[in-house]
Parts: structure tokens; sequence; C-alpha cells
């Protein structure tokens, strides 16, 4: 199974600082994710430093595997301190270590209760109770899941469960019975959203409730879904060999999923070999990168360098919604869970000039930093092929 994951979130009404943070770390080699959120005490600058701190201390504590994540948790928890105005804690978090073969482990302490859908129906897991030794009023909840295929788990901060609180429709909030209704609604109409349109959802919906639409708390949602992984392959450069240009092209026709072309001479490769033709698209590009080209077979052609080096800096970035080959790269890119690059490495002699910064002279480059964005930021399974 795949993991997708993101989360989504929004500041409260006139803070210039989110007072929630999220951050979580995908292990490719062990197949397995850590993620945490935490809401900080209050809203703005003071609350993104408790939270960040509460955070990134969790996830460093867990990613080690010197202690379990049940302990870490409680060390967390033991340590916070309290407001001595509000008389709560600085910070609440909740944490979850997975892994592909279903495997979750779930901490949570202050925030709202996690919810896991399986085929529409909402499942209630047991938990073990650990009391803080420290402070009477906080109790760690432990949870071990066995997740299937197609389950859903979402977390968020109390801006989404108290949305609406006090207004005139919901005067006791959304709560968490109305998340659940508002997700289990978007379920059926969408049944394989994916988790980024979910989490965005759910911040659009809690913000909505919000009298004025102003959120009057930090609002975050994260989303876990396991589903099956969506492969996609881009071929990229000439192989070095010549005389292996029916063989990639063969591996190319053959793979199951979706595929794509970076290259003029790579395109006119595959065409030859597979006796495809290509159409070039007539219409005028938007800025200065070439338009696509289409060819059967073949879900997205472009042209090489230049394409490949803007869509990387749009992930860098995080520009999505760009029309032009590179941000159509960019959503086949983010559409797809388990991506190939297959690189070629003959030396394409109308890059080949010295005065042009790196990332325009070699391929190689650019396809390693589109790699590690892919896998850091996007959290996809990347591997490269050289041929």
């Amino acid at each position: 199974m795949f993991i997708d994951i993101d989360c989504n979130q929004t500041k409260k009404y006139n803070q210039n600082a989110y007072g929630d943070y999220f951050t979580s770390k995908k292990y490719q080699d062990e197949a397995k994710l850590i993620a945490v959120l935490s809401d900080g005490l209050g809203s703005g600058i003071k609350a993104n430093i408790l939270s960040c701190m509460t955070a990134t201390m969790l996830l460093k504590f867990i990613e080690g595997d010197q202690i379990p994540i049940s302990k870490a948790a409680e060390i967390i928890m033991n340590s916070l301190p309290v407001c001595q105005v509000r008389k709560i804690s600085y910070s609440t978090f909740s944490a979850i270590e997975a892994d592909e073969e279903g495997n979750c482990k779930i901490v949570e302490e202050g925030n709202p209760e996690f919810i896991w859908i399986r085929n529409g129906e909402v499942l209630q897991p047991e938990y073990e109770s650990i009391p803080s030794k420290t402070f009477k009023n906080r109790c760690l909840k432990v949870y071990k899941l066995k997740c299937e295929l197609g389950d859903r788990l979402i977390f968020c901060s109390d801006g989404v469960t108290q949305s609406g609180l006090g207004g005139g429709r919901l005067k006791l909030g959304l709560r968490r019975e109305g998340l659940i209704v508002l997700l289990q609604d978007k379920l059926k109409e969408n049944p394989d959203i994916s988790s980024t349109e979910l989490s965005q959802y759910i911040v659009n919906q809690a913000r909505n409730i919000e009298t004025d639409r102003l959120a009057k708390d930090d609002i975050s949602a994260c989303v876990l879904y396991f589903r099956d992984p969506r492969e996609a392959l881009v071929f990229t450069g000439p192989p070095y060999h010549q005389q292996k240009d029916a063989e990639y092209a063969k591996l190319f026709a053959n793979f199951k999923g979706k595929k794509a072309i970076a290259g003029g001479t790579t395109a006119n490769l595959i065409s030859r070999e597979l006796n495809r033709p290509i159409t070039m698209d007539t219409t005028i590009s938007i800025g200065k990168l070439p338009s696509c080209s289409y060819m059967d077979g073949v879900d997205l052609v472009t042209e090489g360098i230049l394409t490949l080096t803007k869509t990387q800096e749009y992930l860098e970035s995080g520009l999505y919604d760009i029309d032009n080959a590179a941000g159509k790269l960019v959503k086949f890119l983010l559409d797809s869970d388990c991506i190939t690059f297959m690189v070629g490495a003959k030396l394409n002699q109308a890059h080949y000039d010295p005065a042009l910064p790196i990332e325009i002279e070699i391929r190689k480059n650019i396809i390693k930093k589109m790699a590690s964005v892919l896998q850091d930021k996007y959290y996809k399974k990347v591997s490269i092929q050289y041929m």
C-alpha cells in the first residue's frame, strides 16, 4: 500500500504566523513515515514557537528509534510547562508512525480525537491511557491500528472542531460529530479524493462556518490515505548507446501506469521505434516554454531541459496551477505516487554550452534535484534509471 499524506492549514484571522505546526518525515528504505501535528497555546508568534518546538522534538525522539513512540510522547507530555495565566499546557499534539503494511501507532495529548474511516464507516479503536506523572489533568492516549487498503486517518487541531463556536448555526461549534458528517458526505461524493484535496476541504469548510468566514483560531487538518500506488514514468534524454533505443522504447511501451516524455529527441526516438506519430501543438505557448505535443499512448509530451528546469523550480516553490508545459508536468508528477525517471546519458549538443548555468547544462542534476524535492516535500517514491 502507498500512504498518501498531506496537511493543510490556515492562520487565525489577523495573525501573521501559524499557531499550529505540522512536520513529517518519510523513510523510503523502511517504507514508513512519521508525522506530528501540534497546536500551540493561543495564536501568533508565541503559539508558533511552542507548537514548532513540541512537534520538532517529538519527531526527533521518534525517528531516532531509540525509544518507542509512546515513551517519546510521554516524555514530551511530562515536560511541557503550564501557562500561569490560563493554567493549561503550552501545546497539545498528535503523532503517528505508520508503515506500508498498514501498521500504525498513534499518540494523542490534548488534540481532538482522530477519525478512522473504512468504507464510509467510522471505526472506534481501543487505546491505552497513560496519565502524566507531573500534571494531573494530562493523559496520553496510545493506539495501535492495522489499517487496510482504502482506510483514511484524519487528524485536526481544535480550530476545526470548534469552528463556528457561538455563531448562529452552530452554538457549540462543528465538533467531532459534525466533522464526521462532512467527511462521510464528501467521501460518498468522491471516494478517491486525495489527501491534499480532502485536507483542504476540511480547512475550507471549517473557515466557511465561522462568522464572516474569518478563522477565529488556527485551523489544521492532516489526512492519511492508504491506497494502491499510482505509477508514473518520465523518459528524458536519448540513451548513451544508440543501438539500445529499441530496447528502451519497448520498456517505455510496456510500462503499466502514466507515461511522460520530456525532450524532442526522446520523443522522436519513441515515435520512430514504436511507429507512433507526434502531433505538434500549434497554439501559442504561454511564457518562454515551448508548447506540449501529443502521441498515442503517452499522457504528456514536453520539451526537455527548459521545461524540466522550470518544473523543478515550480515544485520547490509550491506552484501548482501554471498553465504551461512545466505546470502540466508538475500536475502529472503530483498526481502520481511512485515515479520512475528513465534518463538518457547521451550528451545533447544543443545544450552543451559552458556559459549556461549547471541546471541547464546537465540533465542529470535537474532530475536529481527534482527527485529530492518530490521525496522530501511531496512524499513521493522516486527511482532514477540511467541509460
